[in-house]
């Protein structure tokens, strides 16, 4: 049974995703790849690669490293699952750079649940947010995890508040030397960058709309067990569950606002959806719920390659 596989974590757990993962990623770049590839195509495709490779270990790291799901594997599975859902996610080189950021900025943020080296880890999580809007300009909206964090962790130095805009200054003095050094056009770069769009008819396809209300009727109905089981946590982890539920919400605000929309924007939705259907699927009593649930994530990436 595909639920008991997954139950406990093991090292071969990490090979049965990074094949899947694998096999997504060639199988979605099967149309754009050109009849004769160079080497510098190739090369650009194993760093592309590599760097979804890399968010899932990210991601299993954030949430093994601080509790927030208990020791199985369900959460990577789901994530690279969610991959093979909507494999435009995979298309877009911008947001797989920013969305590993986002990742890298929330385990850092999450880690505030010990008071060890605050002003550190802000820094770390403001400038790899900054970072990661240099790649996706809406990116920007995840400062807001920065100063939630600073709320429900109950950090009441002001000092603190300032160091977030320490990050941002960073990255700002970094990329305007680099522009400056290679004579880059800053004003061809940012033409466009604040434009947002509330048209969704791009998303008027068959696989787009099934693979994306699977996910969101999956999460919606996970979501309601998960904020109640909030007041269950331990008083230590409370704070970490409600900025996962933050990071969807802003997640949902990119789908909504992001100027193209042609399925990869949803890539931001995927570590706190994950999170959230996992620790649903933890706790459901049936065995045979929980199998066809399962199955259900796994076929219909089968079944939309038919459509």
């Amino acid at each position: 049974m595909i639920s008991n596989f997954f139950s406990k974590s093991k090292p071969v757990h990490y090979i049965v995703v990074s094949v899947i993962l694998l096999l997504v990623f060639v199988l979605s770049r099967l149309n754009v790849f050109p009849e004769h590839s160079s080497l510098l195509f190739l090369v650009k495709q194993i760093g592309l690669f590599f760097t979804a490779f890399l968010s899932v270990f990210v991601f299993d790291f954030l949430v093994s490293r601080n509790g927030l799901t208990k020791k199985n594997s369900y959460n990577i599975i789901l994530f690279v699952l969610f991959f093979a859902i909507l494999p435009q996610t995979l298309l877009n080189p911008r947001l797989l750079f920013a969305n590993l950021f986002i990742l890298l900025a929330l385990r850092r943020l999450i880690s505030l649940r010990s008071p060890k080296e605050i002003k550190k880890k802000l820094f770390d999580a403001s400038f790899w947010i900054a970072l990661a809007t240099l790649f996706y300009f809406w990116s920007w909206v995840f400062f807001i995890m920065v100063f939630a964090a600073l709320l429900v962790y109950v950090i009441s130095d002001v000092k603190n508040y300032l160091i977030p805009f320490v990050g941002v200054l960073a990255v700002a003095i970094i990329a305007m030397s680099y522009v400056i050094i290679l004579d880059k056009d800053l004003i061809g770069y940012t033409a466009g960058v604040f434009d947002f769009s509330l048209d969704f008819s791009p998303l008027n396809s068959k696989r787009i709309i099934i693979g994306s209300t699977l996910l969101l009727s999956f999460g919606l109905w996970s979501s309601f067990y998960y904020i109640k089981n909030i007041n269950a946590q331990m008083k230590s982890n409370k704070p970490s569950f409600k900025l996962i539920i933050l990071s969807a919400i802003l997640g949902l605000f990119i789908i909504a606002v992001a100027p193209s929309k042609n399925g990869s924007e949803f890539l931001f939705l995927f570590a706190p959806l994950s999170i959230i259907m996992t620790n649903y699927i933890e706790v459901i009593p049936e065995k045979w719920f929980k199998e066809i649930l399962l199955w259900i994530i796994i076929l219909t990436p089968i079944v939309l390659l038919m459509l």
